[in-house]
């Protein structure tokens, strides 16, 4: 009778592939909208002209008014007490050497993308609580508009909200769901309104605006943004840090990264935040 590898498995050498299979996780989307990023680790103060005086018509020889006056305000960002995201993870050097991964290289970048995936949600649902990041659409000063997810016409009130206001939309943030919901809607011709650009491989557009899509987004809400008017401060991007002494009585190492960020709106008029009435 022959020998089958269920009858000996001892005499088998055991395989593991080299593959290590890593969560399904939501791609960075705020950054990659393109804010403007100011690099300091000081409090940043960016002034802001709030508001002018009006010219007058002056006749020949007639006195000038000189009561033109402008008025400035200013936004702050990183301020001394701004904490920083950081994580820090503990592992043996029998566990560096004996895996069948390379362990260092898996962990850093696993940690690297749980500290951008945390910043990433801060700059969008952020709350400000304990000296953290306030998101955008927490932030104050923004505009409003209704989300009806089956009529069209909601994503004209809100472009004509930035038009009232002298704004120039640049990017729609949807929920993956409600993505699906709006990619649906059809006009009178049943054509579908989002529009696949050919040009920029699967990015759509609505009405004519880029479409960024995220779980990030909460559902049943959404931005329309002029994402320069987005300022994010970066006091430094996620670093790593390889701590090979720290645990040396335990015989283990340890990765540690950490950053440092801020958000505010340089125009808030400039984010319209939509929203699925309550009930």
């Amino acid at each position: 009778m022959a020998l089958n590898t269920t009858d000996a498995p001892e005499l088998l050498h055991e395989q593991v592939s080299s593959l290590l299979i890593q969560p399904l996780e939501t791609a960075s989307i705020v950054l990659a909208a393109g804010p403007r990023i100011f690099d300091t680790a000081s409090p940043l103060r960016i002034p802001k002209l709030v508001g002018s005086g009006t010219p007058a018509w002056v006749g020949e020889s007639e006195l000038i008014p000189d009561n033109y006056t402008a008025e400035f305000d200013e936004v702050r960002l990183m301020p001394e007490s701004r904490k920083s995201v950081k994580i820090i993870t503990r592992y043996s050097n029998e566990m560096a050497r004996q895996s069948v991964v390379g362990l260092d290289a898996v962990l850093r970048a696993r940690l690297v993308n749980d500290v951008s995936s945390m910043l990433d949600d801060s700059f969008l649902n952020g709350d400000g609580a304990g000296d953290s990041v306030t998101g955008i659409f927490n932030q104050p000063g923004t505009q409003s508009a209704p989300l009806d997810l089956t009529s069209a016409d909601t994503f004209l009130d809100a472009l004509a909200v930035t038009t009232a206001a002298e704004v120039t939309p640049n990017r729609w943030f949807l929920n993956a769901g409600d993505f699906i919901t709006v990619r649906k809607l059809k006009d009178d011709n049943q054509r579908y309104l989002l529009e696949s650009d050919l040009t920029r491989d699967a990015t759509y557009r609505l009405f004519g605006v880029p479409v960024t899509v995220s779980n990030k987004v909460p559902a049943g809400k959404a931005l329309l943004a002029d994402i320069s008017q987005v300022a994010v401060a970066r006091d430094t991007n996620p670093q790593i840090k390889i701590l090979d002494q720290r645990y040396a009585e335990y015989d283990q190492q340890a990765i540690r990264v950490t950053a440092r960020f801020d958000l505010g709106l340089l125009h808030p008029e400039g984010v319209v935040v939509l929203e699925t009435p309550a009930g």
